[in-house]
C-alpha cells in the first residue's frame, strides 16, 4: 500500500515524465512536419495557375514559399499537437501501457500532467514565433508576390501609422483605407510642380470609389503662390479626387494583420483611434493575436480523455478522424466569431475567445464524464 502512494506522488520530472515527454515530441514533431508539407503542397496548388500564367521564374516561386513557410507553421501547429496527443495516448493504450501506469496508483490527471506542462511551453513558443518570424516572412512574401509575380509597381512609404504614395506630380497621404467599403479616409494630396515645389494642397475627410474616380464632399484646396502665401480655391461640394490610383493599387498598399507584430497593431490601432477612425477589425485580430497560441493547450487538453480512455484498435485512422473533427470545428467557429467581431455585432475579445472558451468547456466536460 505505501508503494502504490509512493508510486502515485511521484515528483515532477520523474522517469515516467521523461518518458511520455520524450515519446509525446517525437510524435508531434513528425506531425508537425508531415502537416506542414501537405498544407505547403495545397497551398502550392492553390497558386500554381497564377505562377504559371505570370511567367513567374522558378527562383522567385522558391523564395515565395520559402518566405511563407513560418506563417504555414503557424497554422498548423494546433492540428499537431491534437494528433500527437491522440496517436500517442493511442499507443500507449494498445500497448496497455495506460492500464499498467492506472493499475499502479497513478492517475490520470498525473499521467496527463506532463504533456499538459509541455502544451503549454509550445503555445508560450508559437505566440513568440508569431511575433517573432511571421510578421516579418509574411510581409517579404506578400511583396514578392505582389511586385514580381503580379507586376505591380509599390510606389509608397508605410509605416503603422498612415499610408504615403508618390503619383504623377502628386505626393498622397491617406490616413486609413477601408478596402471593404473602398473608401478612403484622411486624405491630403500634395500637388507639385515640374521642380518639385508645392503649387497646390488638397485635402478632404474621405473619399469614396464609384467605380471610375474619387468621389468626395467638403473637400478644401489651397493654392501656393510665388511668393509664399496660400489661396484658398472654391471647390464644389460634390467633387471628385485628382488620383490616378484605383482601389486595387490601395489595396496592394494595405498591409494584412499577419503583417503586423503585436505591438505594431496596438500602435496601428491607437493612431486610428487618435484620429477618429474606426479600428473595430484591427481590434478583433489583436485579441485574435492572443488567443490563437493557446490553441495547442486546447487541443492537449481536448484530446488526452479521448486517448487515455478510448479501448485498444481504432490506431492513426480513428486519431486522424477525431483530429480532423475538432480541428475543423474550431476553425469553422474562429472563422464565425472573426466576421461577427470585424462586423461589430460582437466586441473584440468575445469574437477572439469564445471558440477557445467553447473549446475549453467541451474538453473539460469529457475529462470529467467518467470521473
Amino acid at each position: 500500500m505505501e508503494k502504490n502512494s509512493n508510486i502515485a506522488s511521484l515528483p515532477i520530472g520523474c522517469t515516467l515524465d521523461r518518458y511520455l515527454i520524450s515519446g509525446f515530441i517525437k510524435n508531434f514533431a513528425i506531425t508537425l512536419l508531415v502537416t506542414t508539407l501537405l498544407y505547403f503542397i495545397v497551398e502550392f496548388f492553390d497558386r500554381i495557375n497564377v505562377l504559371l500564367r505570370s511567367d513567374t521564374p522558378f527562383w522567385t516561386i522558391i523564395r515565395y514559399y520559402s518566405f511563407k513557410l513560418p506563417l504555414l507553421v503557424s497554422r498548423v501547429i494546433g492540428f499537431s499537437a491534437l494528433f500527437a496527443t491522440l496517436s500517442f495516448l493511442g499507443t500507449l493504450s494498445h500497448n496497455h501501457e495506460i492500464t499498467a501506469m492506472r493499475s499502479g496508483g497513478i492517475s490520470i490527471f498525473r499521467i496527463s500532467l506532463p504533456l499538459l506542462l509541455l502544451s503549454v511551453l509550445i503555445s508560450l513558443s508559437t505566440f513568440f514565433w508569431n511575433e517573432g518570424l511571421v510578421p516579418i516572412f509574411t510581409r517579404q512574401a506578400l511583396y514578392i508576390y505582389k511586385t514580381e509575380v503580379k507586376k505591380k509597381q509599390i510606389r509608397s512609404i508605410i509605416g503603422t501609422k498612415d499610408i504615403w504614395i508618390r503619383g504623377e506630380g502628386t505626393f498622397i497621404r491617406v490616413d486609413h483605407f477601408d478596402a471593404k467599403k473602398s473608401v478612403l479616409e484622411g486624405v491630403s494630396i500634395y500637388l507639385l510642380n515640374r521642380d518639385f515645389s508645392l503649387r497646390g494642397l488638397i485635402e478632404t475627410p474621405w473619399a469614396r470609389w464609384n467605380g471610375s474616380h474619387w468621389e468626395t464632399k467638403g473637400a478644401t484646396e489651397w493654392l501656393f503662390l510665388p511668393d509664399g502665401q496660400m489661396k484658398p480655391k472654391p471647390r464644389q461640394s460634390n467633387s471628385t479626387l485628382p488620383l490616378l490610383e484605383t482601389p486595387e493599387d490601395f489595396k496592394l498598399l494595405a498591409r494584412k494583420s499577419t503583417e503586423f507584430s503585436f505591438f505594431d497593431l496596438q500602435k496601428q490601432i491607437a493612431d486610428l483611434k487618435g484620429k477618429g477612425f474606426e479600428a473595430t477589425e484591427y481590434e478583433v485580430d489583436l485579441q485574435a493575436k492572443m488567443a490563437l497560441p493557446w490553441l495547442s493547450s486546447l487541443m492537449v487538453l481536448l484530446a488526452i480523455p479521448f486517448g487515455l480512455r478510448r479501448r485498444p484498435g481504432g490506431g492513426i485512422a480513428l486519431s486522424l478522424g477525431l483530429a480532423m473533427l475538432f480541428n475543423l470545428g474550431y476553425w469553422f467557429l474562429l472563422g464565425f466569431t472573426i466576421s461577427l467581431g470585424h462586423s461589430g455585432a460582437l466586441p473584440p475579445w468575445i469574437a477572439a475567445w469564445l471558440p477557445n472558451l467553447i473549446l475549453a468547456l467541451v474538453a473539460i466536460f469529457f475529462s470529467t464524464a467518467e470521473e
